[in-house]
C-alpha cells in the first residue's frame, strides 16, 4: 500500500472542502497561561458528525467507482468513523453496514442509527470486530472502508491540518492523538509538505501505548490494553499508518488516565467546548510538562465531541 504524499492530501482536500465544515481554530488565554505557550485548537468537534472522521470517510466513499459502491459500504468502529461512514454513504445514496463493539458509547450507537445505517454488534476485541465484519461483507457484498488502513482515509484526514496551517502558518509544533494513526498520518503528511520546519508530535494513553512502543523499537506492536477512557484511541497502528508515522513524525509521548481526565475537564471549564477524552491527550502531554511549548506556537487537532453526557469521566 503506497504512502500518500502531500499532493495527494492537497487533492483530497480540494475534492471534499465543499462537503465538510471548515472548523474554527480557537484559543484561550487561561489555557495559554497554563501551557506557557500559545495553543491553537483546530476544533473538529464542530465537524459534521462531531468528529474529524467525516473528512476521511467523505473522501473514501467519494472515491469509490459506481460498481464498487453498488452494494454499499461496510466498516467496524467504536463510534466516530461509524457515524462518518454512515453519513457519507447516506449523502451518496448507498447503504452502510456498520459493525460496532458491544461497549461502544450509546451516544455514538444512536447517532449511527440516526444516519440510517445497519448496525451489527461484535465483541469489543479487534479480532471480534474483524470476524463480524467479514461475515457482514460476505453477506452484503459491501465495500470495506477501513477506519485508518486506507490511503483515501489518510488523505482526507490530512485536510484538517491544511486548514489549520492556512490560518496559523507559523506553528512550531503540531500535535494529534494516535489511535489507529489515520489522523496522525494525514496531519504529518500535510504539515511536512506545508511547513517542513514544524515539529510533528503524536500523543497516546500510557495504558494503550502501541504507537509509542512501535515508534521507539521500529517494529509494530499491537495494543495490549483497551482499558483507557480515551475510547477513540483503543486501536493499533496499521502497516500504512506506521509507515507514515515513521517517515514524518518527530516524537510520541504518553499520558496517564488521570492526566487525560484532568486536561479534558480543564478544557471544558476554560474553553466552554465539549471534547472527548481522546482530544485531551495532546493537551495533557503539554500540561504535565512532557512537551515544552514555552514561548512557542502549538497547533492541536481536537478530534471530536461525541460523548455520553450521562457518563462523564470525572463523575463517580
Amino acid at each position: 500500500m503506497q504512502i500518500p504524499n502531500f499532493q495527494d492530501v492537497r487533492q483530497a482536500y480540494l475534492k471534499i472542502r465543499d462537503q465538510v465544515h471548515r472548523t474554527p481554530v480557537l484559543t484561550s488565554q487561561k489555557v495559554n497561561e497554563r501551557a506557557g505557550g500559545k495553543l491553537f485548537f483546530k476544533c473538529e468537534n464542530f465537524q459534521r458528525v462531531g468528529a474529524f472522521k467525516f473528512r476521511g470517510a467523505t473522501h473514501a466513499v467519494g472515491e469509490l467507482s459506481s460498481k464498487q459502491a453498488q452494494n454499499g459500504v461496510a466498516t467496524h468502529s467504536s463510534g466516530n468513523h461509524a457515524q462518518a461512514v454512515a453519513l457519507a454513504a447516506k449523502l451518496r445514496g448507498i447503504p452502510a453496514h456498520i459493525v460496532m463493539p458491544e461497549n461502544a458509547p450509546k451516544v455514538k450507537v444512536n447517532a449511527v442509527r440516526d444516519y440510517g445505517a445497519n448496525i451489527t454488534f461484535s465483541e469489543s476485541t479487534q479480532e471480534g470486530r474483524e470476524a463480524t465484519l467479514q461475515k457482514v461483507v460476505e453477506k452484503t457484498g459491501a465495500t470495506f472502508i477501513h477506519p485508518y488502513d486506507n490511503p483515501d482515509i489518510v488523505m482526507g484526514q490530512g485536510s484538517a491540518a491544511i486548514e489549520l496551517l492556512e490560518e496559523q502558518p507559523e506553528l512550531d509544533i503540531i500535535l494529534a492523538p494516535i489511535g489507529g494513526g489515520g489522523l496522525m498520518s494525514g496531519t504529518a503528511i500535510a504539515a511536512s509538505g506545508l511547513s517542513p520546519e514544524t515539529k510533528i508530535i503524536g500523543t497516546e494513553p500510557e495504558v494503550a501505548n502501541d504507537a509509542y512502543l512501535s515508534f521507539k523499537t521500529g517494529e509494530r506492536h499491537p495494543v495490549q490494553s483497551t482499558d483507557t477512557v480515551a475510547d477513540g484511541l483503543r486501536t493499533s497502528l496499521s502497516p500504512l499508518t506506521f509507515s507514515c508515522i515513521q517517515e514524518h513524525v518527530d516524537a510520541i509521548y504518553t499520558v496517564t488516565e488521570q492526566e487525560i481526565v484532568e486536561a479534558m475537564r480543564f478544557i471544558w471549564e476554560r474553553m466552554k467546548i465539549i471534547i472527548e477524552p481522546s482530544c485531551a491527550v495532546p493537551a495533557a502531554a503539554i500540561f504535565n510538562g512532557e512537551i515544552d511549548v514555552q514561548d512557542k506556537k502549538a497547533g492541536i487537532i481536537i478530534t471530536g465531541g461525541n460523548i455520553d453526557l450521562d457518563k462523564l469521566p470525572w463523575q463517580d
